[in-house]
């Protein structure tokens, strides 16, 4: 008993420090994997707008280094641009669409004839898209869609034609006034807004019924009358956005051109007609070249009632 009693007793003590320093070496990583995500992304981007050719060339350079390099190709490296795929003209700030070879060279092999087709097809298209964004204005726009009656759209060998006439509860004008009414006011500034991007030429006129001008005796008529609605007109849709250095002509027909020829003096016989020109309708019209192509020549159209009264 005298021995255990005698026996040391150790006590054991732990200090207790704080955890290692990791150094920061988790934010390297992550540095790391961040910058490889951008340059996957980057490349996925390069690839996604290298033209079709262009990658056949790098394809070829990766396969056989050595032979492109000795013998030439359609490489990286085989291109006139400072940077590659930037396109020819580095002033843009849109992207650019790069036409492959193929596409140069058949245009280069069309004829006349054939460039002509096709930029009547590009017209046509433009004026399609042209017709349906005016067509979704009016039905978005309430006050529009009330009116919409009395706006006509037609796709004519002319281009786009836009009509508006008028209604006998609901006149564009004042009898024999060239003042713009409220309503009609509306209806211009929601398509000149429409067309104020648009590319193609535009041609306005003024149309009346057969009812004579009551003053006529002062040399005041209804050719006077359809031109100055037209130039009222005019004023409206360039107050919207359209450019007025797209406008080809402003002219008035007054009952030259009736909308119901069986009907002579019905209120829709006065209207304004505003018609986007195709490219081929603009060099007819205006008697010279636009495409820089020879200008079409078409037959001339014959009407079925030949003019009696020096009108048509």
């Amino acid at each position: 008993m005298a021995e255990k009693k005698l026996q040391p007793i150790i006590v054991k003590r732990i200090k207790k420090g704080g955890h290692a320093a990791h150094g920061g070496a988790w934010k390297i990583a992550y540095a790391d994997f961040v910058t490889a995500m951008m340059a996957f992304f980057l490349l996925m981007w390069l690839l996604g707008s290298t033209a079709k050719g262009e990658l056949q060339g790098i394809a070829d350079y990766f396969n056989a280094p050595l032979k492109v390099a000795m013998v030439g190709g359609d490489g990286a490296g085989n291109s006139s641009s400072i940077i590659p795929g930037g396109g020819n003209d580095l002033s843009k700030v849109h992207g650019q669409v790069r036409r492959s070879d193929s596409d140069v060279d058949k245009q280069r092999r069309m004829t006349p004839e054939q460039m002509r087709a096709e930029m009547a097809r590009q017209d046509q298209a433009r004026i399609k898209a042209l017709q349906a964004k005016i067509d979704s204005i009016i039905t978005a726009n309430q006050v529009l869609n009330e009116y919409r009656s009395q706006i006509r759209m037609d796709l004519t060998p002319d281009g786009l034609q836009i009509q508006i006439v008028d209604d006998q509860n609901r006149p564009m004008f004042d009898s024999g006034s060239a003042l713009v009414k409220p309503y009609m006011r509306d209806i211009l500034r929601g398509i000149g807004s429409s067309l104020a991007g648009v590319e193609n030429r535009i041609s306005l006129a003024g149309h009346t019924d057969a009812v004579p001008y009551s003053n006529s005796d002062r040399g005041y008529s209804n050719w006077e009358l359809s031109a100055d609605r037209a130039n009222a007109s005019r004023r409206e849709l360039v107050a919207a956005g359209m450019p007025d250095s797209k406008l080809a002509r402003v002219v008035g027909l007054a009952a030259s051109d009736l909308l119901e020829q069986e009907n002579p003096r019905a209120p829709s016989n006065r209207r304004i007609t505003i018609t986007v020109l195709t490219r081929e309708a603009e060099e007819r019209l205006l008697g010279k070249s636009i495409s820089g192509l020879p200008a079409a020549q078409l037959p001339e159209e014959k009407s079925e009632n030949p003019p009696t009264d020096g009108k048509r």
